[in-house]
């Protein structure tokens, strides 16, 4: 752990977070990251994450692509560059109904966010060793 970094997304790694989702975590705890947490998820045309909710505020921006979150059920479509504000306990979810790949970067308002599934209840601290791994098995489709 370092004071600062320079994190590269070439470089990786990159995790996969299900069938066509890989993401790049940026700043975790696990390289020094005390306050927030982010990082970049890509989704490829028709992947989707499951509804979920986080402890903490959650902001994303669309970097590339075209892309829907679904907010409390209710669908919204986003475009490049806009982006979101999320209150901790909202369900919600992104899906890329696009031919492209949807790029976001996501940023949590506390570098101890968790991710809750709602259709299993299953809590994974966002950036721990489990977070991937742990939903992989219990998102479903």
């Amino acid at each position: 752990m370092t004071d600062s970094a320079i994190l590269r997304p070439a470089s990786g790694p990159w995790l996969t977070r299900g069938p066509g989702i890989r993401t790049f975590n940026i700043v975790t705890r696990a390289i020094g990251g005390r306050v927030f947490l982010n990082g970049i998820t890509e989704f490829s045309p028709g992947a989707e994450i499951p509804a979920h909710f986080h402890n903490c505020e959650e902001s994303v921006t669309i970097l590339e692509g075209a892309g829907t979150l679904e907010l409390d059920g209710e669908p919204m479509e986003l475009e490049p560059f806009e982006s979101t504000w999320i209150a901790a306990g909202v369900r919600h979810r992104f899906v890329n109904r696009g031919q492209g790949v949807l790029t976001i970067l996501w940023i949590y308002g506390s570098a101890n966010a968790t991710r809750t599934v709602v259709a299993t209840g299953v809590e994974v601290g966002v950036g721990d060793s489990n977070d991937v791994y742990t939903l992989l098995g219990s998102w479903p489709r």
